[in-house]
């Protein structure tokens, strides 16, 4: 579920709003009571739930967090032989 902000016109009261895509949006301001709430353009926030949505999920026994990752480990990638440049006729 999408978590939209409004700000109200008439206080400039700002709130976020976990909501479903297909509700309608909130026009009355929880602060100040009036019907001048309007839905904010901003970047897209929105939480996700359930199983397999969780940072441990496709790591290593052994790795700890995998983007702050400071590479103390030796890389267990193979590393690539040369080609050989000759061209065979």
């Amino acid at each position: 579920m999408p978590i939209y902000e409004y700000q109200c016109k008439a206080c400039d009261h700002r709130l976020e709003k976990l909501q479903k895509v297909s509700a309608a949006p909130l026009t009355q301001c929880p602060q100040c009571r009036q019907p001048e709430l309007s839905r904010l353009i901003s970047a897209a926030g929105f939480r996700l739930a359930g199983g397999g949505w969780y940072e441990t999920d496709f790591k290593s026994a052994g790795q700890k967090n995998l983007a702050g990752d400071s590479g103390d480990k030796p890389s267990t990638k193979p590393e690539a032989k040369p080609t050989d440049s000759k061209a065979t006729a």
